[in-house]
């Protein structure tokens, strides 16, 4: 195969095939709009009948005893730290490459974060950095199962215990994924989801937080959900009752509620379909050099669940050096929605190292650490975050089994890689374009 059949120098795409709805997401069916219809018509956007349902739901196809619906992700984040009780001071363990998310809500209640690195292949917070992070001030881990790749929550348990640690499972990105044969979600001490349109569980714009501890239920209602104080049981809570503890209004959107309620009833089969396309991808190519898949092995009983935002891992030692910029570009060309990078490491942006966002006279980040206590984490301090734009990229985000179609993007993998010495010389070892973002869904999007 000469230069002139790679698309880039002008040959001919290997993606040929029109993809029809193998990219549509979310699947908006006439049970949906009747259900959101029904709640536009009765009137009840903003009462919380459609959603306590919802909430039933959920805990039971998780297995677990109480969800609390929240307008997103964030705010079922921020009142997970606020159930679990971090006040000013305190510190959680969290990892740099993530959704902001995942811990910038502590700022608002006075505690602060530490970073931890990722683990290389899962993606994941490294349970072998957690533990150097720990300080007297310490009180919580937050877990990211990082693109549907679920955390060693063996390994993070045990230390959380060691250390009477609190738990958050950020499992925004791993609906339905398994850990070892167990729903992830269920093994910390409390658990959020993001149900935004863009997560594989897409609801619209909302979040879920889900525990087996009722005290962390109740704080949580105290904290945003003042419309629920009559289910208050601890007798702290019930004497503040009446207004939100924390000043928020954080109730779930009765049509997102209603949407949400369709969509989980039909979760598990449209994920299974992911599920196999995904692997289906993936089982083409595997073995191919530079390139690494970003899954479970198979037969450990660990799953992605939905797959969100799915990405590969590149091993450019494998191709000679071939820049992921190059690699990609050349993707692209042939008709592969391929972008380097993910998520940019938290530790090295001026909200985590310079910003004063209260007026405290010092950064936020250490406004509230004893004297003399530096806790910020320069560049070099988590070499594995920094350096990961270069070692992953996306790949393209099958919501249907299509053989015939997804088989026409492993080709266009093969097809580069068969011929990755072409793209040398013309490769600037750097990228155009910004590579990574502080967010993901819009760095996902497929055609």
């Amino acid at each position: 195969m000469g230069k002139s059949d790679l698309a880039i120098f002008g040959g001919p795409k290997a993606v040929q095939s029109d993809p029809g709805d193998i990219f549509t997401w979310p699947r908006i069916t006439k049970e949906v709009e009747d259900a959101v219809l029904e709640v536009l018509r009765a009137g009840k956007m903003s009462d919380i009948d459609v959603t306590e349902k919802f909430e039933k739901e959920f805990a039971e196809w998780l297995g677990v005893k109480y969800a609390l619906a929240h307008n997103n992700g964030t705010a079922a984040l921020h009142a997970a730290m606020f159930g679990i009780g971090i006040r000013k001071g305190d510190e959680i363990i969290c990892p740099s490459i993530t959704y902001w998310a995942s811990c910038l809500p502590v700022y608002s209640l006075g505690g602060t974060v530490v970073f931890a690195d990722i683990d290389p292949e899962t993606l994941c917070i490294d349970p072998n950095d957690i533990e150097r992070r720990i300080t007297p001030r310490t009180k919580a881990i937050i877990v990211v199962h990082y693109l549907g790749m679920p955390a060693e929550m063996d390994a993070i348990m045990d230390i959380a215990r060691r250390h009477n640690l609190k738990v958050i499972e950020d499992c925004s990105h791993a609906h339905g994924a398994l850990y070892k044969g167990r729903m992830v979600g269920t093994f910390g001490d409390v658990a959020c989801f993001s149900l935004m349109s863009g997560k594989s569980l897409a609801c619209g714009e909302g979040g879920m937080l889900t525990t087996n501890d009722r005290r962390i239920y109740e704080r949580a209602i105290a904290f945003g959900h003042y419309e629920r104080h009559h289910l208050l049981t601890y007798e702290d809570l019930k004497y503040g009752a009446g207004l939100p503890w924390g000043g928020y209004k954080y109730r779930m959107h009765q049509l997102t509620s209603a949407v949400g309620r369709v969509m989980l009833k039909h979760y598990p089969e449209m994920m299974a379909e992911i599920d196999k396309a995904m692997n289906y991808f993936w089982d083409l190519i595997e073995g191919l050099p530079g390139i690494r898949s970003h899954r479970p092995p198979k037969g450990s009983g660990t799953t992605k669940g939905g797959w969100y935002a799915p990405h590969g891992l590149y091993r450019s030692e494998e191709l000679e050096g071939l820049s992921i910029y190059r690699f990609c570009e050349a993707l692209r060309a042939e008709g592969v929605p391929a972008r380097p990078g993910c998520n940019l490491p938290l530790h090295l942006h001026p909200l985590f190292n310079t910003i004063d966002v209260y007026g405290d006279g010092k950064p936020t980040r250490i406004a509230n650490c004893p004297p003399n206590v530096d806790i910020r984490q320069p560049y070099g301090s988590l070499p594995v975050s920094e350096g990961i734009q270069e070692k992953v990229f996306s790949v393209p985000w099958f919501k249907r089994y299509r053989p015939e179609i997804i088989k026409e993007y492993a080709d266009a993998f093969r097809k580069v890689i068969e011929n990755y010495r072409e793209l040398l010389p013309g490769d600037t070892k750097r990228s155009s374009e910004p590579v990574g973002g502080w967010g993901m869904t819009r760095m996902i999007r497929n055609p």
